[in-house]
């Protein structure tokens, strides 16, 4: 995985900048898979796909020999950045300065950038926070361990920034967050040019993995214990379009009804002007597919619409909504709003509030327009002043929360299946509350009637909804409305802990560990 200047990769040339570090130390001496156990922490800003791709960085790192820590003592700092919002650059920068001080007390330590950011800003962040030992593209996660080898080698700091993919990031090593449940990228890269959008110039084009391979990567996942898939995509739906195939994305949602043990299947996210019928058909017809929906919706005014190149109008778009409710009645939708893009009037704000209304989003992911460099919207007229654009978020996001309780509320009463989390609400601890998701991926927390089995993350419980806010659903159930259902994600969450501790687990007379490395996959019939 060494990088090399001039090194050509999918037609493209590599960059690799020396920075020189100081004087060696005497613990700078690495060697990935080496005796010196060395611990490293991975710190994540952005996107599910950021949350994905750390789960890549985590799994790289392990398989060098590193160890995971979360006590802000690690031997290695990987940020993995996001570039989407104005303040990404503050928070990074912010970051970096308060480990300097703790670098310069720690010879060894190492710090390395990667993600959007990185792909963006590149000499920028080592001109800026020389303390840093690597930077590392969107395209090329994979040589994150060669470069901090390199790094503590040369005592110099490594770039490496590639303009087309490398290697496909599910052929890397992961260390999944969950036992219970899982990522799988369908395909990474957009072929869209909205104007707000950085993401395009950062991810590239839309490159699609085959069919064949996603399949293989999901019955290994579940293999491994997990019951639930979110499906990932910057485009999503439009998944098929690099291999001729509009309907390739309704075919694999009906594909994953056919993997015995995969209980729920999600994905995220898609695009409106993209959204087909067969997917509806697919999502309603497929059982494992759950009744939830992410439908990014950015303004409900035309003319924005029109200015951030979303090629789809709010007609298009109530319409869809219109057509999954009618297949799936009980689907809850949520979505994306941009408020105070260039040029947005009261009226176009009225009209994405009509929109909302109309929507009744269970959620609803609210932003301030942030200028980023390097976008068509930035350069446009009549940006919208700071004061103005704040109090049409805090007009939307009142009327969201009203929709969201009233929507919350019509739950009451209802019986629901959780699937149980190790996440836990801010008050759990006082309520003693555990917390999971239903089918339509609400937020419940729920208390275990005295006398009942406790659940394990990655199991089942059927509840009764008692009570409703905001933001998330509540259930106090009798016993006899208390309903386990163990499952064999509860039960890889039991061998994990007992890893985790140093205990070993023993499957099949072997030792088995859950969390490290991607699963060895089955071979398939090409192209499926």
């Amino acid at each position: 995985m060494g990088a090399h200047a001039g090194r050509r990769t999918l037609g493209t040339v590599s960059t690799t900048l020396p920075v020189p570090l100081g004087e060696p130390s005497s613990s700078a001496r690495y060697t990935p898979g080496g005796d010196d156990a060395r611990t490293y922490e991975v710190r994540t800003f952005g996107c599910q796909m950021n949350v994905h791709d750390s789960e890549r960085i985590s799994g790289l790192l392990e398989d060098a020999g590193l160890t995971a820590v979360e006590d802000g003592q690690a031997d290695v700092v990987v940020f993995n950045t996001c570039a989407v919002r104005e303040n990404a650059d503050n928070k990074l920068y912010g970051n970096l300065g308060m480990l300097k001080a703790v670098k310069e007390t720690r010879p060894g330590m190492q710090i390395a950038v990667g993600g959007c950011l990185a792909q963006k800003d590149r000499e920028t962040i080592l001109r800026k926070a020389p303390w840093v030992d690597a930077v590392f593209g969107t395209h090329n996660i994979g040589a994150l361990p060669a470069l901090l080898q390199r790094a503590r080698h040369n005592q110099e700091a490594q770039l490496e920034i590639l303009e087309a993919l490398d290697v496909f990031p599910s052929t890397l090593p992961t260390r999944r967050e969950s036992v219970y449940a899982g990522w799988v990228s369908v395909s990474v890269g957009c072929n869209n040019t909205c104007t707000f959008c950085i993401v395009p110039s950062l991810r590239g084009k839309e490159r699609d993995r085959r069919p064949g391979e996603i399949l293989a990567e999901i019955e290994a996942l579940v293999a491994d214990g997990a019951v639930e898939v979110t499906l990932l995509g910057q485009n999503v739906n439009s998944y098929g379009v690099e291999f001729g195939d509009r309907g390739a994305f309704a075919k694999l949602l009906r594909a994953c009804g056919s993997v015995a043990g995969l209980e729920r299947v999600r994905f995220t996210s898609p695009h409106p002007a993209a959204f087909t019928d067969d997917v509806i058909d697919a999502m309603a017809e497929t059982p494992n597919v759950m009744p939830q929906l992410h439908m990014p919706l950015q303004s409900g005014s035309d003319k924005v619409l029109k200015d951030m190149r979303r090629s789809y109008r709010s007609a298009r778009f109530l319409g869809i909504l219109e057509r999954v409710r009618e297949r799936m009645p009980h689907a809850a939708i949520s979505t994306d709003i941009i408020v105070g893009f260039p040029g947005e009037t009261e009226e176009d704000f009225r009209a994405t509030l009509d929109v909302v209304e109309r929507s009744r989003f269970a959620t609803a992911f609210t932003f301030q327009y942030s200028k980023r460099p390097g976008t068509p919207a930035a350069e446009l007229p009549d940006q919208v002043p700071k004061a103005v654009v704040q109090e049409r978020f805090e007009r939307l996001t009142a009327l969201q929360d009203r929709i969201a309780r009233e929507e919350n509320a019509r739950q009451v009463g209802t019986l629901v299946e959780v699937l149980v989390t190790d996440q836990q609400g801010r008050k759990g601890g006082e309520t003693h509350r555990l917390t999971g998701r239903a089918r339509d991926q609400r937020l419940v927390h729920f208390s275990v009637p005295e006398g009942a089995q406790t659940p394990r993350p990655g199991d089942f419980v059927g509840l009764p909804i008692t009570e409703a806010a905001s933001f998330h659903l509540l259930s106090d159930p009798a016993p006899d409305e208390y309903a386990l259902r163990r499952s064999r994600a509860g039960d890889a969450w039991d061998r994990s802990q007992a890893d985790s501790c140093g205990v070993p687990t023993i499957v099949d007379g072997a030792p088995r560990a859950v969390s490290l490395g991607m699963p060895s996959l089955p071979v398939r019939t090409p192209g499926r």
